[in-house]
C-alpha cells in the first residue's frame, strides 16, 4: 500500500491503518530504535509508541513522506527514552554516538537557548547541503539512525578503520564550519 493511501485510513480513523504503517514501516523504525536504545524489547515499545503518535497526530497532520515522518517520531521517542534510562546508568546505545559528536556540537544548553538550538539545525543542514551526496548519506546513517561503523563499512566495501577515518574528517569539518559560522563549540 502507498503512503497516501496509508495516510487516508489514519485520517478515516481505521485501525488497519497501524497494520499497513507496521508492515511498511515496522522494520525501518525497528532498527532504528534497536539502533538507539540496544535492547529489543525497549525499541519494541518505542515502535509502539510510534504508531500511537502517529495515530494522534494525522490527523491533523498529512506527513508528505510517511518514512521520514515516522522515522523521527521513532527516533526522537528512542532518545528520550534514551536519555530517561541513562540516567539510571542502564543503557550505553547512543554514547558512542554522542562521544564522536560531543566535541565538534555544542551541548545542549538551557530552555532560554532553544532559539540557538534552532540555529544550530540550520546550520548544519547547510553545511550537510553542501556535502556530496555520499558523504552526506553516511553522516545522516551514522550520526541520524545510528548505524554501527562495521554495518556501514561492510555495506559500502570499505574497512572500518577508513570509515572511521572519514567520519572523524567529516566531523573535524563541521566543526571547522560551525566555527566559521560563530557557533560556539
Amino acid at each position: 500500500m502507498d503512503d497516501r493511501a496509508i495516510v487516508e485510513l489514519y485520517h478515516r480513523r481505521e485501525e488497519r491503518a497501524i497494520a499497513e504503517t507496521d508492515k511498511k514501516y515496522g522494520g525501518l523504525c525497528r532498527s532504528i530504535a534497536l539502533r538507539l536504545l540496544g535492547v529489543r524489547e525497549d525499541a519494541e515499545e518505542c515502535v509502539n509508541d510510534t504508531w500511537h503518535a502517529a495515530w494522534n497526530r494525522i490527523p491533523p497532520d498529512w506527513p508528505r513522506s510517511l518514512g521520514p515522518f515516522l522515522g523521527r517520531i521513532t527516533r526522537n521517542l528512542s532518545v528520550s527514552r534514551w536519555r530517561r534510562e541513562r540516567a539510571q546508568k542502564r543503557f550505553d546505545g547512543m554514547d558512542a554516538l554522542i562521544s564522536e559528536l560531543e566535541d565538534c556540537v555544542p551541548a545542549p544548553g538551557t530552555v532560554e537557548e532553544q532559539v540557538e538550538r534552532r540555529q544550530l539545525a540550520r546550520v548544519i543542514s547547510v553545511w550537510l547541503d553542501g556535502l556530496e551526496e555520499g558523504d552526506r548519506r553516511l553522516f545522516v546513517r551514522r550520526y541520524w539512525y545510528g548505524v554501527p561503523v562495521k554495518e556501514l563499512a561492510a555495506e559500502r566495501g570499505e574497512g572500518a578503520n577508513a570509515l572511521s577515518q572519514r567520519l572523524l574528517r567529516l566531523r573535524k569539518a563541521l566543526r571547522a564550519f560551525l566555527e566559521s559560522e560563530g557557533v560556539e563549540i
